[in-house]
This record gives structure tokens, C-alpha cells and sequence, in this order.
């Protein structure tokens, strides 16, 4: 099963960036989103942002994901 999940940007470097969940962090792709902002929460699956999406509705999902025991990283 694949999942994706929200994670926040918090460093972008060209088409790359560094994002977070829950104090772990990765390093991203950038290239099939447009107009990501440090700070922005992104959508993460297999290593790429797919989606943009606001910060209301990636902490519930982030609090939906803690409840069922899915772990980031």
C-alpha cells in the first residue's frame, strides 16, 4: 500500500527541499509542484511533493495518521 504524507517544507534548495513530520526530516523532490514556500505543507509520496495543501488540513491529517500509529520515517 502506498500512503502519501504531510510533511512541512523547511529548507528549499533549487528543486529539492527539506521537509518535516513529527521532528523527522527528508529531503524532497520539488519538481512536479509549483510556487513551494519554507513553511508551506506539501503532500510527500516517494519522495516527490505531489500537492500543496493547507496547514488546517495537514495537522488534522498529521493527528489522523498519530491515532492509527503510523510513524513517520
Amino acid at each position: 500500500m502506498c500512503l502519501g504524507v504531510p510533511m512541512r517544507v523547511v529548507e528549499i534548495e533549487g528543486d529539492t527541499a527539506v521537509a518535516e513530520i513529527t521532528g523527522v526530516t527528508r529531503r524532497i523532490s520539488l519538481q512536479l509542484v509549483e510556487n513551494v514556500k519554507v513553511g508551506d505543507y506539501v503532500i510527500v509520496h516517494a519522495g516527490f511533493a505531489i500537492q500543496v495543501l493547507d496547514e488546517a488540513e495537514a495537522l488534522e491529517t498529521i493527528q489522523l495518521l498519530q491515532e492509527f500509529g503510523v510513524q513517520a520515517g
